[in-house]
């Protein structure tokens, strides 16, 4: 039995080392990033913009990738990244 589950294991491409595809990606290359930001973006950007004291920083019309590169540079400012 271990042996099958090993090879099912091997034969699972999120084991295979060699699989990049689930890697984390710059928003700039999401396939999705055009998008409108997600509610759970929109509610983290907002409460990282009043942290900082840049309500500047959130836009409502953002999209995912624009959100996400704010949210980073908002963490960065904030120490929590």
């Amino acid at each position: 039995m271990a042996k099958t589950q090993q090879a099912e294991a091997e034969a699972n491409p999120k084991t295979d080392p060699k699989d990049t595809s689930n890697q984390i990606k710059d928003p700039s290359q999401w396939t999705t990033g055009g998008e409108p930001m997600t509610g759970a973006q929109a509610s983290y950007l907002k409460t990282l913009s009043e942290e900082t004291k840049s309500p500047e920083a959130f836009d409502p019309d953002l999209d995912k990738a624009e959100a996400s590169q704010r949210i980073d540079a908002l963490r960065k400012e904030s120490g929590k990244a």
